[in-house]
């Protein structure tokens, strides 16, 4: 037996309002630069803390949108509840990307600068 532990690159949420789903497993309905919210995985999970990374939009089995936003996660804790594992947290957003375009923001771990 050995200790689960999933690294991630991003933040993937689900769509805002997804049922059977916690307000902070989701998306928040609208999210601007400077906000910070929370959010909720199941699992024991690692995020890079010292630079931004993309939030996505996931609808399950890794299938993730393209980034829509760059945050910074601020704040990650595990904890157990009801005898599973969560990581729960806070994340400041730092640019909020347009959906319609086609433009890569990130290269791997790197936040590409668009001008």
């Amino acid at each position: 037996m050995g200790i689960q532990i999933e690294f991630n690159p991003d933040l993937a949420l689900r769509k805002y309002g997804t049922r059977s789903r916690e307000e902070k497993e989701c998306l928040p309905e609208k999210f601007e630069v400077g906000g910070v919210y929370s959010f909720l995985k199941e699992g024991q999970r690692n995020y890079w803390l010292a630079g931004l990374i993309p939030l996505c939009e996931t609808k399950g089995d890794g299938k993730l949108s393209r980034p829509l936003a760059a945050i910074r996660i601020i704040e990650a804790t595990h904890f157990m509840e009801n005898e599973r594992v969560f990581t729960g947290g806070k994340y400041e957003v730092h640019e909020v990307f347009d959906t319609n375009d086609e433009r890569i923001h990130f290269e791997g771990m790197n936040k590409r600068i668009i001008r």
